[in-house]
């Protein structure tokens, strides 16, 4: 039931995301200044932000920032991560030991705290942010794989495959990386949670998406100022990075309780 609540709420973000932008009547950068800060309304249903511009039209282009973040992120990182978790789990000996070395560095520095400060070095923006997200996103697939293939590689179909003198890369590609799937796919959803609540903590210190690029993180900072005479400015983007998370995480634990055998 949860599984299908999730996925639902994810559906309907991202055909929002999709498609909203066209078909939304009011233009998310028109500003409206005579009128800023109004509440809800009929014309405006989820009111209109300190410049005056529709809060509803911004709020639908920010999901596409959160989901493009998401995608991408996780996208880049389970394939370096696969990559990598992989060739350290298959190969072992000073190759396992050099690249378990690097992933224990990265992962001994607080994730958050790594990407605000590649973001500062870099400057804001929203390329720096997913380059910077996926510099610290791949080491948790990394060691999700490296623990599967270390698994793996011991069953009879990749012995008889090794055996036969198939070449690394294609026991890799067709035999060992396959088996992996599930788990990967299970912290990929988890994961798109754990971006976009980064992309959103980002943008709110204003190291991410500038303006008048709408994000959520940016609605909720510039509704920092308004808490008390608009308060929707705050809980309209907080009320939408809530449901999406919780949206992916629990499509990710359904997806895991379904692709788990021991729950079965």
């Amino acid at each position: 039931m949860m599984g299908r609540l999730g996925a639902l709420i994810v559906l309907i973000v991202g055909a929002a995301a999709l498609v909203g932008p066209w078909i939304l009547p009011a233009d998310p950068f028109y500003q409206d200044l005579p009128l800023r800060l109004a509440s809800p309304s009929w014309g405006h249903p989820l009111g209109l932000d300190e410049l005056g511009r529709d809060l509803f039209a911004r709020l639908v282009l920010g999901a596409r920032v959160s989901l493009f973040v998401g995608i991408v992120v996780v996208g880049v990182s389970a394939t370096v991560g696969s990559i990598v978790g992989g060739i350290a789990g298959y190969a072992g000996g000073w190759v396992d030991m050099a690249l378990g070395r690097l992933m224990d560095v990265l992962m001994a520095f607080p994730g958050i705290l790594l990407a605000i400060a590649l973001v500062a070095v870099l400057g804001p923006s929203l390329e720096h942010v997913v380059l910077a997200l996926v510099t610290i996103g791949w080491v948790g697939y990394a060691r999700l794989v490296r623990g599967q293939v270390l698994k793996v590689r011991e069953l009879d179909y990749v012995q008889a495959a090794r055996a036969s003198g198939a070449p690394v890369v294609r026991l890799l590609a067709l035999h060992v990386l396959p088996a992996t799937f599930s788990a990967v796919s299970v912290q990929a959803t988890l994961g798109m949670a754990g971006a976009i609540i980064a992309e959103a903590s980002l943008s709110f210190l204003g190291l991410g998406v500038q303006p008048p690029m709408p994000s959520w993180g940016t609605m909720l900072d510039a509704g920092r100022a308004h808490l008390f005479d608009a308060p929707h400015l705050t809980i309209v983007p907080g009320v939408a990075i809530v449901l999406l998370v919780l949206g992916f995480n629990f499509a990710g634990d359904a997806l895991r309780d379904r692709l788990d055998p021991r729950s079965s």
